[in-house]
């Protein structure tokens, strides 16, 4: 079934052609969200979100739109979403990650054979700030950069997805990158 025949039969409540829909999008939305969330869980939840936002508004779906174009905007939406009414998120993540008290999968335990934990702490800590530091870009900068470097979209499909010109795209990635710089300079500056 093509994206507008799963379209089609969800608005005239095909429940298998729901379900299809989400089977063939849900990690695309949960990566999606874990770009912005920076948490697995968080992402998974956020992807429920995003389902069910497309079940109950599909028949505002533009015939002659992209789906997946449809499915980016509201799981960036959705994500940004999150992250603003959760503010406190991030520090209790913080705290938690200080602390050791996050659980770890085995995809995210050190490799055995690591014999340089600073390294370890080095890297999660240089993460943490990366990912502190794109949280704090203006919401168009930040969309744009995550769109381009966690999901790896190019600029002609940000600028469908955001509804916005590739040169705005253009711009907003200059911008972004170069208020990265600074912030992350001052920051290392400090240190």
């Amino acid at each position: 079934m093509t994206d507008k025949d799963l379209i089609k039969a969800i608005k005239n409540n095909d429940q298998q052609a729901f379900k299809q829909l989400v089977e063939n999008n849900q990690q695309l939305v949960v990566n999606i969200c874990n770009g912005f969330l920076h948490n697995i869980a968080d992402a998974e939840d956020i992807a429920q979100e995003v389902f069910i936002e497309i079940f109950l508004s599909v028949n505002k779906f533009r015939e002659d739109a992209k789906l997946s174009t449809w499915l980016y905007r509201i799981a960036v939406n959705k994500s940004l979403n999150h992250i603003r009414n959760n503010k406190k998120h991030k520090i209790l993540n913080s705290i938690d990650n200080i602390s050791g008290s996050d659980k770890k999968t085995e995809n995210d335990l050190p490799d055995v054979n690591a014999s340089q934990p600073e390294k370890i702490i080095e890297d999660k800590e240089q993460s943490e700030i990366l990912n502190y530091s794109i949280n704090t870009l203006a919401k168009n900068q930040k969309i744009a950069f995550t769109l381009n470097k966690y999901d790896d979209l190019s600029y002609k499909q940000i600028s469908e997805i955001m509804g916005v010109s590739l040169s705005s795209v253009e711009s907003l990635m200059h911008r972004a990158k170069k208020n990265l710089q600074k912030k992350l300079f001052h920051f290392y500056q400090k240190k």
